[in-house]
């Protein structure tokens, strides 16, 4: 390999290509939504696509735990989440490197789609759950590195975040234009991957309290998964 296409991959791994993939994936369904099957306000064209739909679910549509990361309900919620997606993603990929910051996201998705499967019956879809996966992980960074002044700050503004879309969720309980439960999966759920996949080169004195992470965030899953099986299965 010659030194000028090692200093291109060099550059490349660099930047934060997983944020901008998943960014890609979510605008590029948008459009096809949008521009071809009917709009992305469409319920049919959300279940079409595969938003959370808990008899679907039940009837044994699992992927259904993952593909609403990736689908939006009309253009402001696309928006919001994207620019929450680059600003959060691009900072915490140079953190965390590209595949354990892949691995946050797509599993903190999957905790908040499947708290949303167990506590709400509404078809669903946002990469909110996966944000708020993300905005625990900056908490992650503050409670392990409690020396780090960085991690502290930026925990901070995002922790006032989570609170300020806590608030304003729970004032628009009712409406069913906001997920609360996929959120606090979300983010639950993101803070236990999170501690559990750690970063690059953790201290070993950490194991112990990796494997109960990643053993809380398992049982947790299968644990809400039960409940809107139950739930769906008898119609509460």
């Amino acid at each position: 390999m010659n030194y000028q296409t090692e200093m291109k991959l060099k550059r490349f791994s660099n930047k934060p290509f997983m944020t901008y993939t998943f960014l890609t994936i979510q605008i590029i369904l948008f459009l096809l939504m949008t521009l071809f099957f009917g709009g992305s306000e469409n319920t049919y064209t959300l279940i079409l696509f595969g938003a959370k739909f808990n008899p679907l679910i039940v009837m044994g549509d699992w992927w259904r735990l993952i593909t609403p990361m990736f689908l939006h309900i009309g253009w402001l919620h696309l928006a919001v989440n994207s620019v929450c997606v680059y600003y959060i993603g691009t900072h915490l990929e140079k953190i965390m490197g590209h595949w354990r910051f892949a691995l946050i996201y797509l599993l903190s998705g999957v905790a908040g789609n499947v708290a949303s499967f167990a506590f709400s019956d509404s078809v669903s879809a946002g990469a909110s759950t996966s944000i708020f996966g993300l905005f625990a992980t900056t908490l992650m960074l503050a409670e392990t590195f409690k020396g780090n002044a960085y991690y502290r700050e930026i925990a901070k503004t995002f922790g006032i975040l989570i609170v300020f879309n806590f608030i304003t969720g729970f004032l628009s309980i009712g409406d069913g234009n906001v997920d609360n439960a996929g959120h606090a999966g979300g983010l639950v759920g993101g803070f236990l991957i999170a501690t559990a996949i750690s970063v690059p080169n953790a201290p070993v004195d950490l194991k112990t309290k990796r494997i109960i992470a990643g053993v809380a965030y398992t049982i947790a899953l299968l644990f809400f998964i039960a409940i809107g099986f139950k739930r769906t299965t008898i119609g509460v």
